[in-house]
């Protein structure tokens, strides 16, 4: 995927303001519209223009794109890192069906999944309830099993006094239930955009996402754990401890024959959910290195004595 410069395509500077962007827009339409243009390539250039404007001229998308694309060139392959939009604040959806269809693989895949909206206000009353908000947040999955109380920093995008796109800072405690999912919206009543006249403010929805962990992966309301086994227990079965998030070590059987790649099954011992998951172990068997004179010892004996070709399980 390439990387888009959206400031380049508008020939605007990155500290544009918006009367600049709307004024080179405009400017750009006239020159490229395929309905009043003679360039040969106005068709293209305009879904380019307009993709530009899409983006530069939303302060909220303006706002993630700058966060993320600081320091890389038009062109270039770019791939948006993981989790890259946690913490924005949203108030719009992310685009349209029309836009989806016109735009770029690279707009698609930065502002997809951005600012689902869960209402917009009605501001043909006299009073009307302020918009639902939306923000991406990264917990600990230790929390999926203990709940918390988190403090979180949310950034939200404003227009200044100049015209130009700020992020504001806001921090909110939240209460984390036990048994949050990956991808569960918590709900913070009257969080989100002001109400107009009398009408009551919208709602904030939190989008519940884990950050990396070294041993522990959520899919869904299962844990799924990587479990490193000796070649004995793998080759004899084991009894064996696995340690949740929480704490708690549970025993668990391998049975003899085990191989890397094998999986466990505890039902029931997933993420504390209703229902609650189940923990998946996947088994990796490790092998001692021959790294004392009794270790080469015993690895010479068992070459000699085991007739053992690995190359040729499974008819290899």
């Amino acid at each position: 995927m390439e990387f888009k410069d959206y400031y380049a395509t508008l020939a605007v500077p990155h500290d544009a303001d918006a009367d600049q962007i709307k004024k080179a827009f405009r400017k750009l339409a006239r020159k490229y519209h395929p309905d009043v243009s003679k360039e040969p390539n106005a068709e293209l250039r305009m879904k380019e223009i307009n993709e530009a404007n899409a983006v530069l001229s939303d302060p909220e998308k303006r706002a993630a794109y700058d966060a993320l694309g600081s320091g890389h060139a038009a062109g270039e392959d770019f791939r948006p890192p993981p989790n890259w939009d946690a913490g924005f604040e949203f108030s719009k959806s992310g685009f349209s069906d029309a836009d989806a269809a016109q735009f770029s693989e690279f707009f698609s895949e930065l502002f997809g999944g951005i600012g689902a909206a869960r209402g917009a206000a009605d501001r043909r009353g006299a009073a009307a309830r302020g918009e639902d908000h939306h923000a991406k947040v990264l917990l600990d999955i230790e929390d999926a099993w203990r709940g918390a109380e988190q403090r979180i920093s949310l950034r939200v995008p404003k227009i200044d006094e100049r015209g130009r796109v700020v992020l504001e800072s806001r921090t909110l405690d939240v209460q984390i239930p036990a048994g949050v999912r990956e991808g569960q919206l918590i709900r913070l009543a009257g969080q989100g955009g002001p109400g107009f006249g009398s009408g009551p403010a919208g709602d904030l929805y939190l989008e519940v996402h884990f950050k990396p962990h070294p041993r522990y992966r959520i899919d869904g309301r299962d844990l799924v754990v990587e479990l490193p086994i000796a070649p004995w227990e793998a080759a004899l079965g084991a009894v064996v401890s696995v340690e949740r998030p929480d704490g708690a070590s549970l025993k668990t059987r391998v049975p003899p024959g085990a191989q890397t790649a094998g999986q466990l099954v505890l039902r029931g011992k997933g993420v504390p959910a209703d229902p609650p998951g189940d923990l998946i172990v996947n088994l990796r068997v490790v092998v001692p290195p021959a790294d004392t004179p009794k270790a080469k010892e015993l690895y010479e004996t068992m070459a000699r004595e085991m007739n053992f070709d690995p190359r040729a399980v499974g008819g290899a």
